[in-house]
């Protein structure tokens, strides 16, 4: 099993402005500008929480955000798109739960990163940089104060996008 966090930040370190907007993200540029559907297309297994969720469901076919992995989303409420499943409680042992030999992507925010974080679980982190200062949002990093290492994997551009890939050294991608 790998855990992944695939995502974009400003430059600021921002996933999301205060109201979990991303229309900063959508004015600098597209999925097509960047190495998305190659690493789409490595996963098996999908997390995100309610909030990220909520920005899929404003697509025009939610259902084709994520076709050919498992899709989980922590949640108390019932889930009525198809695709996805609703779970909920400790999302480290939700993770842990999945077996072995699945690439996990941990999607959004840090309501589901910290925790993974904190049991050191995640493997990769695939952060891409946009241009932009908000000054204010939902950061990235959330988990409790421990060091956690990393190495520099790669480093390419993407349009305005600068993709950080960073590995911890267990499984290649």
């Amino acid at each position: 099993m790998s855990v992944y966090f695939y995502g974009c930040v400003t430059l600021d370190g921002y996933l999301a402005a205060r109201d979990h907007g991303l229309d900063w993200l959508h004015q600098t540029g597209t999925e097509e500008e960047t190495g998305y559907e190659d690493f789409y297309a490595r996963m098996d297994v999908t997390v995100m929480g309610r909030r990220t969720f909520q920005e899929i469901e404003k697509l025009e076919d939610p259902a084709g955000a994520y076709p050919a992995t498992e899709n989980f989303v922590f949640t108390h409420r019932p889930l009525s798109q198809k695709g996805f499943s609703a779970v909920s409680g400790d999302p480290a042992a939700f993770v842990r739960g999945l077996g072995g030999g699945k690439n996990i992507w941990i999607v959004g925010g840090n309501a589901i990163l910290a925790p993974l974080l904190d049991a050191d679980m995640v493997d990769h982190l695939i952060v891409q940089v946009a241009p932009v200062l908000l000054g204010e949002g939902i950061p990235l990093f959330t988990q409790k104060a421990a060091l956690r290492r990393f190495r520099l994997e790669e480093v390419r551009k993407y349009g305005q996008f600068a993709e950080l890939a960073y590995g911890r050294g267990r499984a290649p991608l």
